[in-house]
């Protein structure tokens, strides 16, 4: 079932890439069925669900500061979540996240993160690792998604 390819933006900076990249990763998710979209498909474990829950805790611990002690366990939703559910902390946590970036205007300067003991990287550095990050577990997730139902497409 193909979806209308959309193209990554040709003259934007890396937060309008992410922006991209995080749009692509969610729409992967939305609309996967139910138990499918938390099956293993392949031998590592990993099922679409939990990479967006992944990509969560990621945004979360990079721009926020929020702290992770098992990013193994990130990999996987909680039971009662729905896809709805992940999907919209997800959304939440970028938007958290580029509200945090809208105040920075220095590439070279450290994340300003709201909750954080731990030293911050740098912007460039966060937003070319968070680049990184999506897009690897975007192409996951268009594997995922195709084995659960066929859709293709960004």
């Amino acid at each position: 079932m193909p979806r209308r390819d959309t193209r990554p933006p040709r003259t934007a900076g890396l937060r309008d890439f992410l922006d991209y990249l995080r749009t692509s990763v969610a729409a992967k998710v939305v609309g996967a069925p139910e138990p499918h979209v938390r099956t293993a498909l392949v031998p590592s474990g990993t099922n679409l669900l939990g990479l967006l829950n992944h990509l969560t805790h990621v945004e979360r611990s990079l721009f926020l500061g929020e702290e992770v002690t098992d990013w193994q366990a990130t990999f996987q939703a909680a039971p009662t979540d729905t896809v709805a559910d992940v999907v919209a902390r997800y959304r939440s946590s970028i938007e958290e996240a580029n509200a945090v970036l809208d105040r920075c205007d220095d590439l070279d300067a450290p994340v300003p993160r709201p909750r954080s003991s731990r030293a911050a990287p740098s912007v460039r550095w966060a937003l070319t690792h968070m680049v990184e990050e999506t897009a690897r577990h975007a192409g996951h997730a268009d594997i995922l998604r195709e084995l659960i139902d066929g859709s293709t497409g960004r």
